[in-house]
């Protein structure tokens, strides 16, 4: 009789052990159609932040709450933190440009790999076939240095390029020295900052090998004539 006690006694408690793993895996379901859901209905950055965490709760990393004190550049991807930095600084140029009634010697553009283009009118920087920096230019290189200084991880080619006439002079031979010349000139006032990191600029003459415009008009090859600051996460 006490062994079949015993057993009846067993058998009315059946180990419910197994229901805890799944409530749990309920419970993580649930959040992951609210994560789903909610992911149409929040910015992107806050997504990220908490796809994040509920990865971490897979992996054993932080948790949501250790995530959101965590720092931003943590846990964004690198690839939208480049984004972000170009559409900042083209923002902050455009602005810049607006504010200072620039907009005929200098616009903004960003090209399908993410790269920032300064573009800025020779007229602008020199003097009709020189390489020298007009004093009221070198302002403007200081203002770009200092933006620049805000983004020390990218790297930065400064272009020069000229229309199709021919340049022959005492000082240049070619168009390829003038735009050459007119390149490291202006990077010098830029670099010349001493929170800029010089080891990320280059300077390169292009000629006329790469207009913008047509060189069949004097509107066309005043366009072509100019110095761009390119701003890239990349050597370009």
């Amino acid at each position: 009789m006490k062994k079949r006690h015993n057993q009846a006694h067993s058998e009315s408690h059946t180990d419910e052990s197994w229901l805890i793993p799944y409530a749990d895996i309920l419970t993580l379901l649930l959040a992951l159609f609210i994560i789903l859901f909610a992911s149409g209905q929040i910015d992107q950055k806050k997504y990220e932040q908490i796809m994040q965490g509920f990865v971490s709760e897979f992996t054993g990393g932080m948790s949501i709450l250790e995530q959101d004190s965590a720092p931003i550049e943590q846990i964004q991807d690198p690839q939208m933190k480049e984004k972000q930095d170009m559409s900042e600084m083209k923002e902050k140029m455009d602005e810049y440009i607006d504010e200072n009634g620039l907009s005929m010697q200098l616009e903004t553009n960003m090209t399908e790999e993410d790269m920032l283009k300064i573009i800025i009118r020779d007229y602008a920087l020199f003097d009709s076939g020189s390489a020298s920096v007009k004093p009221e230019a070198q302002k403007l290189a200081l203002d770009i240095a200092d933006m620049l200084s805000q983004y020390p991880g990218y790297n930065v080619e400064v272009a020069g390029h000229t229309d199709n006439v021919p340049m022959n002079s005492p000082e240049f031979d070619s168009n390829w020295d003038l735009s050459a010349k007119r390149a490291l000139n202006f990077m010098k006032y830029i670099i010349a900052v001493d929170n800029v990191n010089q080891a990320r600029f280059r300077t390169i003459g292009y000629g006329e090998y790469l207009p913008i415009a047509t060189n069949n008009t004097e509107e066309g090859r005043s366009k072509n004539r100019r110095v761009e600051v390119n701003i890239n996460s990349k050597r370009v």
